[in-house]
């Protein structure tokens, strides 16, 4: 029997690591299970909207076995011994999985291999998560890259696999000739969490299919041209189904690829500029595999220590979306309503996060982890360093959006900035993104429950540049 782990791979298609154990099987003669397992080392770091929607994704998931009348292992516990537990209960020939790429999963799946080779059981991983595993896509020289543009050309270049077959009924184990415990899903409150606050999409291999195809018949033929504001829905959504893996990487890209073959010259531009993002997502994830460490240290290097301030009510503010900077507070309720932030958004939210109030990317990046339904180590990392003028092909220091002015480019009537901030609807558009600058009679007058700017933007950004000088060691 070929035995398959599911991780971040919540689908039954377009899985490279279940294609090979169905062949296997099919081979073999033999047939094949599946196993997911909930481990507390993952768990710890995850907030209640990314487990409900993982929660939610796994029904869908197993219901898909189920139809196919096979059907899908649920245990709770550490991997090292459950996944040996279980290989060995149901004589498993080989124990197969896609791999992850953070710290976390990657200690975890050095045990696991280790386990299973003291049980002398055969076993195998394979990249799935990204179109072209770590190291194969490098400098001259044989190193990683630390600058997208280069790596994003050679993305574009190199050969996509296809999408990987699903595995058929008939190589799936028969259910009803399984003599092993098919185990219950947990309940959040079964798993330590609480429902979220936030209203999440629907989870699922059938709910990302639907996303993507909505995306390749509208939002994909202006996606360069409207991907910046929040208000025009020209983004994908498929952020969630990516990072729990309801969808597969090839999928996606060759559904893109489809259409662009009928596409104008205007239409492919904006489908290669959304294939671009398919390449950033692979970019932060070769750096994160070839430097773990970026999930709490600065990728890039300062002379001296950035000097961050500890401001515990500015900080709050912030994930109140309280601030009085109303394009971000809409970001910071966005996030908390529906696990998700529009990217021009968090960009803005970032920056003021560490450009602004001058408080460590960290504590941004942690605030992410725990609110985003699609929050994935990699890309949240890569993001949140990138602002913070730390990581690779990082926002230089010395540029510092302004909030006011971003808020009246890409959300110019406040259509957004109203809909998550009810207290200024009615206010006039140019009332809200000259807030910073109107009298506190006309705040009182416009809006009296919406807060003042809790900082002077022009007074903080002249901070913001002598923190990293300091850094620098410019002083």
């Amino acid at each position: 029997m070929q035995l398959h782990w599911h991780r971040q791979d919540l689908r039954g298609t377009d899985n490279r690591s279940l294609a090979a154990a169905a062949d296997a099987a099919a081979a073999d003669g033999t047939e094949l299970l599946s196993l997911f397992v909930f481990d507390d080392s993952v768990l710890e770091h995850a907030g209640s909207p990314r487990v409900a929607y993982l929660v939610a994704a796994l029904a869908e998931l197993r219901e898909w076995y189920r139809d196919r009348g096979g059907d899908l292992l649920i245990r709770h516990g550490d991997p090292e011994s459950v996944v040996v537990d279980v290989a060995t209960t149901v004589a498993a020939d080989r124990v197969v999985w896609n791999k992850n790429y953070s710290g976390v999963a990657r200690d975890r799946d050095t045990a696991v291999r280790q386990a299973l080779a003291d049980a002398d059981i055969a076993r195998e991983s394979f990249h799935d998560a990204i179109c072209h595993e770590p190291g194969s896509i490098t400098t001259n020289d044989g190193d990683p890259y630390s600058v997208f543009t280069y790596f994003g050309r050679k993305w574009h270049d190199r050969d996509k696999d296809d999408p990987y077959p699903a595995p058929t009924a008939d190589e799936l184990v028969d259910s009803d000739t399984l003599d092993v415990d098919a185990g219950e899903i947990p309940t959040l409150a079964d798993l330590g969490f609480d429902e979220p606050e936030a209203d999440l999409p629907d989870a699922g291999m059938a709910a990302a299919r639907d996303r993507l195809a909505a995306f390749c018949d509208d939002g994909i033929y202006r996606y360069d041209s409207d991907r910046d504001y929040p208000t025009r829905e020209s983004t994908s959504r498929l952020s969630a189904d990516l990072t729990h893996g309801t969808i597969g990487i090839r999928t996606v890209y060759w559904a893109t690829e489809d259409i662009k073959a009928d596409a104008t010259d205007d239409q492919r531009e904006e489908i290669e500029e959304f294939q671009s993002q398919l390449a950033w997502r692979a970019f932060y994830t070769h750096v994160l595999w070839f430097n773990p460490e970026v999930v709490d240290e600065n990728y890039k290097e300062y002379k001296n220590p950035i000097e961050w301030e500890d401001d515990p009510e500015h900080l709050q503010a912030w994930k109140d979306g309280e601030t009085g900077y109303p394009i971000v507070d809409a970001g910071m309720r966005q996030l908390r309503a529906e696990g998700y932030m529009h990217n021009r958004v968090r960009m803005i939210v970032a920056s003021f996060l560490t450009k602004d109030l001058l408080i460590d990317w960290r504590e941004g990046y942690h605030w992410f982890r725990e609110k985003l339904v699609d929050h994935n180590t990699a890309n949240n990392n890569g993001g949140w360093q990138w602002a913070a003028s730390t990581g690779t092909d990082s926002q230089p220091y010395f540029r510092i959006f302004n909030p006011m002015t971003q808020g009246e480019r890409y959300d110019p009537d406040g259509e957004y900035i109203t809909k998550y901030v009810p207290e200024l609807n009615g206010v006039d558009p140019d009332i809200i993104h000259s807030w910073h600058d109107v009298s506190s009679l006309q705040r009182r007058n416009a809006a009296p429950a919406y807060p003042a700017p809790i900082v002077d933007h022009s007074e903080r950004r002249d901070e913001a540049l002598a923190m990293f000088e300091a850094a620098r060691g410019e002083e």
